[in-house]
């Protein structure tokens, strides 16, 4: 590869519009690793632009850096099966929560009364209500 098709970091951060700092921390966690110092100067090979891309699709994924480094550092993709795993049934669980959401909202939207009032959404706040030593919920 010729030192014309490497990018400084500079180069790297500005293509997909990070501070250079997010890659020094990134290398520092060894999630990258420049491809070579030039007079002291990083230097990145194309394969970076791959490295990036995935730890960006992973960050919006949720993963933490730690799952990223895990998951793109196995030698085998079946080593951290487990881990991806977990990341799904939790990615679930917020899914199901942005959809109540999403779903009361709509229904705020086109409910006439206050939600307070609304006998829809009255249910729904009655069962976020943790039951005490008295059950406040019979007395609403």
């Amino acid at each position: 590869m010729k030192s014309s098709e490497e990018l400084t970091i500079g180069e790297l951060a500005d293509r997909f519009g990070l501070a250079t700092h997010v890659l020094r921390h990134w290398e520092s966690v060894g999630l990258i690793e420049p491809a070579r110092r030039a007079g002291g100067q990083r230097r990145y090979g194309q394969g970076a632009l791959v490295r990036v891309a995935l730890i960006l699709m992973g960050k919006e994924a949720g993963l933490g850096l730690r799952e990223l480094s895990a998951v793109l550092s196995a030698p085998d993709p079946m080593d951290h099966r487990d881990l991806l795993r977990r990341h799904v049934a939790a990615l679930e669980q917020r899914i199901a929560r942005a959809r109540a959401a999403k779903d009361l909202i709509e229904h705020a939207l086109a409910c006439p009364h206050r939600l307070a009032d609304c006998p829809h959404a009255r249910e729904q706040i009655a069962a976020r209500i943790p039951p005490g030593s008295t059950d406040e919920r019979l007395r609403a």
